[in-house]
């Protein structure tokens, strides 16, 4: 690569780094400013060794060491930041949350996979498509470094108006408070040109929006109680993180309603939209007018200030408290972690007939109660049940039913449940797999009855059904395994203190 390429200080820049559990540069962009030299240094380059590969704290150690001005990266003036990144196996640590800082730091990543690569990991490094290679062999690398070469130089100078610049990037066209009359905003809509630009950051626009369009200075009526309404329209899947952006959205009182074509992720749609019946779909833009009449229905549905006169509901300081294990063989592993955990958040309730109650609850293909609500009325003898509870086993998970089985089951008033006494009610969800059926109705149903829903998923879950069935994106907790769900322990305690006023909230809008 170094030798098809235009070398020089005021040209191409190399620098070099390998890493295992650790990561060490061999030198940086402005080490070298020749040809000869870059080449003479490749030469020397020996193999670093080490037994772990830790591919996610690489990418945040090449954005925070390599690519910055101080090492010669030249991004201030525009140049392209091209990473190349060679890797022979699956990471030991997540590489999401850097991979997509890295691109949202304006890099494009190569994602360059040998032998026992992970499709999956290098689709999330790479800047697109075109930019991910997965070959059988090492001694496959060479039969590409010519196509590589000619898209640097050449194929990819035509696309990087379209890249560079454009990266996490929304703009305004106008302004809350730029016109007054229906006829100037219907001309100014007329007069719209198409933004271009790749990738589709949903997850950066939200911020923006958030942080730009639905500010005081920018026309917002937020603190006089106006509805605050964001109508997104997406043609394809995110290609960041928008899982903290739509947090902040939801947490600052702007309700979203979404409309995807089928290139869109319908999970994705419903946990930025207000509800899931928020998200609407279309097979294309040409057919937009045909939910046109939905979404003036929602936009009647959600257009009703809330009075801040409401009076809140006040809740009692007891809780009912509802334990659903993955009980397939997804989970068969961590099931002792699990059951660990479960009992240290026990230790910290009140339990009794007049205080907090539990149950615990296992589900695969079907769900089965380990004991109700009303079964134990001391904090010893729930802890002495889960003590003796067994992994169920089975497949597959079927989330949707047990979410359903819990609902009508278990926070039922028949086994202890107390719905009616304006007891919080939650319900901690933990799942090793994707559900083998549909989550969102039954999710939508247990917000709706208010039930604060606590989602903690391993690598095998599906991120966005967590976020779906989570009371909110805050209420979902990703563990690379069960092992560490002991190191969240405390934010978890944190995040139920603080449902009590979200639930209260939730119930002032229903009002």
């Amino acid at each position: 690569m170094a030798e098809d390429l235009d070398v020089g200080e005021d040209k191409v820049r190399i620098a070099l780094a390998l890493y295992s559990n650790k990561t060490k540069i061999y030198f940086n962009l402005n080490d070298h400013s020749s040809k000869k030299a870059v080449l003479n240094a490749i030469r020397g380059l020996q193999h670093k060794g080490g037994k772990l590969r830790n591919t996610g704290a690489a990418l945040k150690f090449v954005q925070e060491h390599l690519l910055k001005t101080s090492s010669g990266s030249r991004f201030l003036e525009k140049v392209p930041q091209i990473l190349f990144l060679l890797t022979g196996g699956k990471s030991s640590d997540t590489v999401s949350s850097a991979a997509i800082d890295l691109k949202q730091g304006g890099a494009l990543p190569f994602a360059i996979g040998m032998k026992n690569a992970e499709q999956g990991e290098l689709q999330e490094i790479a800047f697109s498509s075109r930019f991910l290679f997965n070959l059988p062999e090492f001694g496959d690398l060479l039969s590409i470094q010519p196509e590589i070469a000619k898209f640097i130089q050449k194929d990819m100078q035509t696309e990087l108006p379209s890249i560079v610049g454009k990266i996490n990037s929304a703009e305004i066209n106008f302004n809350l408070n730029r016109y007054v009359t229906e006829k100037d905003v219907l001309e100014a809509v007329q007069s719209l040109s198409h933004k271009g630009g790749y990738p589709n950051n949903i997850g950066a626009a939200l911020k923006y929006v958030r942080e730009h369009a639905f500010s005081p200075e920018s026309g917002s009526r937020l603190k006089e109680g106006v509805p605050q309404i964001l109508i997104l329209l997406s043609g394809d899947r995110s290609r960041d993180d928008i899982r903290t952006p739509v947090k902040m959205i939801k947490e600052t009182g702007i309700m979203v309603i979404s409309i995807g074509t089928t290139d869109a992720d319908t999970l994705e749609l419903q946990t930025i939209s207000k509800e899931p019946k928020y998200a609407l779909s279309v097979t294309d833009y040409e057919e937009l007018t045909t939910v046109l009449q939905d979404v003036l229905s929602l936009l009647k549905e959600t257009s009703n200030p809330i009075q801040k006169t409401l009076q809140a509901v006040t809740y009692s300081k007891k809780k009912d408290v509802v334990f659903l294990i993955d009980g397939s063989f997804d989970s068969r592993s961590g099931f002792e972690e699990i059951r660990n955990f479960v009992k240290g958040i026990v230790e910290i309730l009140k339990v009794g007939n007049n205080g907090d109650k539990v149950a615990v609850v296992q589900y695969s293909r079907v769900a089965t109660v380990n004991f109700y609500l009303n079964s134990y009325s001391s904090r010893s003898d729930v802890l002495n049940s889960i003590r003796t509870i067994y992994h169920k086993f089975g497949r597959p998970l079927n989330t949707g039913k047990a979410l359903e089985f819990v609902r009508d089951h278990v926070f039922a008033a028949s086994v202890g449940g107390r719905p009616t006494e304006s007891v919080l009610q939650y319900l901690f969800i933990f799942s090793g797999g994707r559900s083998g059926d549909d989550v969102r109705g039954p999710a939508h149903s247990l917000k709706k009855n208010g039930i604060v829903t606590f989602c903690f998923g391993t690598k095998n879950a599906d991120t966005l059904e967590m976020q779906t069935i989570s009371f909110t994106p805050a209420h979902y907790f990703f563990v690379p395994d069960y092992k560490s769900l002991q190191n969240i322990k405390e934010s978890v305690k944190d995040r139920m203190e603080q449902s009590e006023e979200i639930a209260q909230i939730e119930n002032v809008g229903k009002q």
